[in-house]
């Protein structure tokens, strides 16, 4: 792959910002245009660094992706191992209905096999999230039968709930912490 020029780097790094606000507030169909007037650029612009909506939502997807396993190898040394889990379910909480839209979008577009291949997101985010979860069951915050594939299919049944509520982001993280004094109820008595 060529280098790019430092504008261009710096133009594909403000279109992916400019593109991840836009989706998580319009969902997938998020106006290509749009994009490109709010990071300040021309429609061309656009077009060279994504050629298709696919290109663009499969970017953001990544970055999304990408940015919460981050958070999680961040996290996992964390000196409070329960706050350290909370705080990464709560960004992939805020993060899920974005995933789900843009998964549907780009399933709409290409083919579901195409999509799981590209992404693996599900597995991504177990691997980054098992540690957090070790740890919080280690410190006694957390239920040891608990898994990281029970609380990422509690944040993904959040997102499903919600998925047409009129406040889905305030109602989301409302839901969560409702699961998370269930999960946690002696945690939960103790900050009271």
């Amino acid at each position: 792959m060529p280098v790019q020029r430092a504008d261009a780097r710096r133009n594909y790094v403000r279109l992916l910002e400019v593109a991840a606000q836009v989706v998580a507030r319009d969902g997938a169909d998020a106006s290509m245009e749009e994009i490109a007037r709010l990071a300040g650029v021309g429609s061309g612009t656009v077009r060279r660094h994504f050629p298709s909506r696919p290109a663009l939502l499969t970017a953001v997807f990544a970055e999304r992706v990408d940015g919460l396993c981050q958070q999680a190898g961040h996290l996992a040394e964390a000196d409070d191992a329960r706050a350290a889990l909370l705080d990464w379910l709560r960004e992939v909480n805020r993060s899920a209905a974005t995933f789900r839209g843009l998964a549907a979008a780009l399933v709409r577009e290409t083919s579901l096999a195409e999509v799981e291949r590209a992404h693996c997101a599900s597995a991504r985010l177990t691997t980054a999230g098992e540690p957090l979860v070790r740890r919080a069951a280690q410190a006694g915050a957390l239920d040891p039968a608990a898994s990281i594939g029970d609380l990422l299919a509690l944040v993904t049944g959040i997102s499903l709930a919600t998925e047409h509520h009129p406040d889905q982001k305030e109602e989301s993280a409302r839901l969560l912490e409702l699961a998370v004094r269930g999960i946690s109820p002696t945690m939960a008595r103790k900050r009271s």
